[in-house]
Parts: C-alpha cells; sequence; structure tokens
C-alpha cells in the first residue's frame, strides 16, 4: 500500500501475513528511483515475514522522474536531505502497530548503500545495516559539500552489525574497495559479515536488467539476507563480542579494469 509520512514523505509499505509484530527493513532504492525492483525486494521481505518500507528518497525532489527511471538523470542529494527523509521513515514504523521498534533494519542498494551508513553512524535504535554492491566505491568515499562526514568515520562508528554483499566484477567496485571497507571495519572492532560473489556483476538482483541479473547468487544472496536479519533480530549475532565474517571468491587473474558496466 502507498503511504506518507513525515509531512511530505512518501512510499510502499509491505506487510506480512498475520497479525504479530514483526522485525522490519527500510527498503532504499538505487539511482533509478522507487521503481519495481525496489517494490518486488520489498514485497519479497514481506513474504519472508517482515514489514518492508520502501520509501522514495526524492520525495522532495521536483525533476523529472521519468528520465531518472531510464536512467538518463542522475540525483545526488545531500546526505542530511536523504537522512531526514529516512528518520522520518523510522519514525513511521517505529509506531506502526505491527513493527517490532527494537528489530528495524536499514538496507541499501548501490547509490543507496551509504545511507544505512550515514544514519546508523549517528543513530542507537537501528537494529542492522544491510549494502548491496555500494558504501564502497570512490565516489563514497569523497568528502564534498553534499557528503561532508568521511565514509572512513561514518564505519567506524558504527553499532549495528552489518551486512555487506558485492559481486567480483563489479565495474564500480574493485577487490581493493572492498578490502578497504573490511579493515576499516575490523581497525574500528565493528562486527560485519561480507561477502564477495564470484563472477557477480554489479547489481545482480536486479531481475529487470538482463545482463546483470544472476539468479543463483540472487538466491545464494536472498538466503544471506534472511539469515543475517535472523541472527540480529534474535540477539544470536554478533552475540554480545565483536565477530568479523568474511568470504571471497575470485579468479586468479582478477583485474578490475576487465568489469564491464551490464544493463
Amino acid at each position: 500500500m502507498k503511504v506518507a509520512f513525515g509531512g511530505d514523505c512518501e512510499g510502499h509499505l509491505f506487510l506480512p501475513a498475520g497479525e504479530a509484530r514483526a522485525g522490519a527493513v527500510v527498503v532504499l532504492h538505487e539511482r533509478y528511483g522507487l521503481v519495481q525492483h525496489t517494490l518486488d525486494l520489498a514485497e519479497r521481505l514481506a513474504r519472508d515475514g517482515y514489514v518492508a518500507l520502501a520509501p522514495n528518497l526524492f520525495s522532495r525532489w521536483q525533476g523529472d522522474a521519468q528520465a531518472l527511471e531510464r536512467g538518463e538523470a542522475r540525483v545526488t542529494l545531500p546526505d542530511s536531505e536523504i537522512a531526514a527523509v529516512i528518520d522520518a521513515a523510522l519514525a513511521f514504523l517505529t509506531a506502526h502497530p505491527r513493527v517490532a521498534a527494537n528489530r528495524i533494519a536499514l538496507m541499501g542498494v548501490c547509490q543507496s548503500g551509504r545511507y544505512p551508513i550515514v544514519v546508523a553512524s549517528r543513530r542507537r535504535d537501528v537494529a542492522a545495516c544491510v549494502v548491496l554492491y555500494g558504501a564502497a566505491q570512490q565516489r563514497d568515499w569523497q568528502v564534498t559539500d553534499l557528503q561532508p562526514r568521511p565514509m572512513q568515520d561514518m564505519l567506524r562508528a558504527l553499532e549495528a552489525p552489518a551486512l555487506f554483499m558485492f559481486g567480483e566484477c563489479d565495474h564500480l567496485i574493485s577487490l581493493a574497495d572492498v578490502r578497504r571497507v573490511r579493515d576499516t571495519l575490523e581497525g574500528a572492532r565493528r562486527s560485519y559479515r561480507m561477502k564477495v560473489f564470484r563472477g557477480a556483476p554489479h547489481g545482480f538482483l536486479n531481475d529487470t536488467m538482463p545482463g546483470r541479473y544472476r539468479p543463483e547468487e540472487t538466491e545464494q544472496a536472498w538466503r544471506m539476507l534472511l539469515a543475517f536479519l535472523a541472527d540480529v533480530f534474535s540477539g544470536r549475532w554478533p552475540g554480545g563480542g565483536v565477530r568479523w565474517e568474511f568470504e571471497a571468491a575470485s579468479a586468479a587473474d582478477y583485474e578490475f579494469a576487465r568489469n564491464k558496466r551490464l544493463e
């Protein structure tokens, strides 16, 4: 169902079957805006037992949404403006009668992968962060007027455990970029799970882009996501200490320069 929150923000809410309170996930969209792929991810989470809210991060933007969806335009808004929309989404979920308020995760994808880190680095009521092929590319580590806080500082400030999933053949994120995220988290003694999927390109969960979509890796990633949410929401993970779980597979002759953008 379509919902409004925060005065001038909108999104789509998906509820699991039954009447009991459940954990929730804020599903953040890619650069194309709140398109069907994001809604499909949120709906799938609801089928798997979670409340899922997919907010329109560009609710306050007045540009050409159709050009954005076609990939002909790109919107880069200040971190503070995007964070305000996510804060409003969290407030909406916290007050919702179907949500267990202490079990809310933030999930970012590609361009929005940075925002779970932005928000959870300054809030202590986010239970978990999930990042799909984001928060690692060079542009996310650049300090600008729009993103004034260094990514390494935000990663070090996390208290919520984080799940990161990347593709070996990502044309935007190199294995060196992945290791930079991993090393920053370990240096700050922050708990994480991280996996690099062999042969997977950027956006490999997106079944609306046939060149990128990898069904087998998508199913593996989804199982990993569900296991992570179940572990964190139940208190089993990280289990009172600090845990680092890193898994990666790549070609012996891996070269980032060979990775290509796929559609």
